[in-house]
């Protein structure tokens, strides 16, 4: 690694900063690491109450707006000794625990920007934020319980995409929806099967299934926004077998064959569900979505009226993460990748990240703040043994991070 450190010390500082494991809500050490950094470096930083790291640079130009960079302390992993090797263009481990470049990249970056701008009173900006967050890979804990009021920036840079030179504008909500068919008569399968007043809640969950939609509502130039994933259907006699599933627990991998071979089929079900996962960078879409849904039950329970109802709940487990109308960042990334000759991804991405939660709260000034997603190295196989960061991206990806900085301060 000697090698690394002597090109850069960015690698220096990320290479400091992976060897101190960082599991989620165990992250102590790495924020005491940071803070120590920080005010060596006469760089003003606290701990709040949540455990997140706050630090700012003062603006050399009152004119300019300031910027907040984030990203995550804790890595997916243990208390485990952090290994690291270089093979190649590649950082990586001995292969016994992830490397935690996701998100020490970002953390690295942003606080060697600090470091950077604390030395050179030249470069004219409106200040610099800095939020570390604990907890994102599990429970995102630490944004959950952050006071946004401490945040003068509106623009925030979050470091924790997993390109280079990616810039994602807007991410999806994830949203459970929730379906239930209730048959109000039951019957046994042979004596009653030809009652036509006695309907089937397996069959019929089926018929609603059939209906509502499933993968991509709408899609933009920037990829998916609004999409559906229906994600199990249950109904039929099933109780016996959950409560042998309880007392035998079948092998892992096993259990569709389990239930089939223990379900009952001798009677006409009464009740039945499906749940289905919502994703959408646009809550209008999302809105959309979900009327289409409520259309098609009321339909359902006109055609069956007397004989059975169905019923939907939703629940927001994650809200979006919407396009703003401010692309002052987009177009410094922009001037940033062009002068460096990096490539730009600008895009939306179909899941979530802290970026949502930012994009759901504002500042101390009462304004919403405006994420944006960004990738400042090539890292591989995240969450795994095999994680992987190729440095001479990671390099490029600082470099572009500057810039941006740089083009932001122009820009406004």
């Amino acid at each position: 690694m000697d090698k690394l450190r002597e090109e850069n010390n960015l690698i220096d500082l990320f290479c400091t900063l992976v060897k101190i494991p960082s599991p989620s809500l165990r992250e102590e050490k790495i924020v005491n690491k940071i803070i120590e950094i920080f005010q060596l470096n006469n760089i003003p930083a606290k701990k709040d109450k949540a455990g997140n790291v706050i630090a700012k640079i003062e603006a050399t130009d009152k004119s300019k707006k300031p910027i907040l960079l984030s990203a995550h302390m804790d890595v997916v992993g243990d208390d485990s000794p952090v290994n690291i090797q270089l093979n190649g263009d590649i950082i990586e481990t001995d292969k016994k625990r992830t490397l935690g470049a996701d998100d020490k990249a970002g953390v690295a970056a942003a606080i060697l920007l600090a470091l950077e701008l604390s030395q050179n009173s030249d470069i004219k900006h409106g200040g610099l934020e800095i939020v570390f967050t604990r907890d994102e890979e599990q429970t995102m804990y630490g944004i959950h319980n952050f006071n946004f009021d401490e945040i003068e920036s509106e623009h925030v840079l979050v470091l924790d995409a997993d390109k280079l030179g990616q810039v994602l504008i807007a991410g999806a909500s994830y949203t459970k929806l929730t379906v239930e068919v209730q048959a109000l008569k039951g019957g046994h399968s042979g004596i009653d099967i030809d009652d036509k007043t006695r309907l089937n809640a397996a069959k019929l969950i089926a018929e609603l299934v059939d209906k509502i939609p499933q993968g991509t509502y709408k899609k933009d130039e920037y990829g998916v926004v609004t999409s559906i994933n229906l994600g199990v259907i249950i109904g039929g006699g099933i109780d016996t077998a959950l409560n042998d599933i309880k007392s035998t627990n079948p092998e892992s991998g096993k259990y569709l064959d389990f239930m089939l071979d223990k379900a009952v089929t001798n009677v006409i079900n009464t009740k039945a569900g499906a749940a289905y996962s919502i994703r959408s960078s646009n809550r209008k879409f999302e809105q959309d979505l979900i009327n289409d849904i409520k259309n098609i039950i009321i339909k359902f329970n006109k055609k069956y009226d007397s004989l059975a109802f169905a019923q939907m709940t939703i629940s927001e487990h994650l809200p979006p993460f919407e396009k703003s109308n401010d692309e002052t960042v987009i177009n410094a990334a922009k001037l940033a990748g062009e002068k460096l000759n990096i490539p730009l991804e600008i895009s939306s991405f179909h899941a979530g990240a802290e970026t949502h939660i930012y994009a759901n709260n504002k500042n101390k000034y009462g304004k919403y703040f405006k994420p944006v997603l960004v990738g400042v190295a090539d890292i591989f196989n995240m969450h795994s043994a095999n994680e992987q960061i190729d440095y001479k991206s990671y390099l490029k990806g600082y470099n572009l991070l500057k810039e941006i900085f740089i083009a932001f301060n122009m820009c406004l």
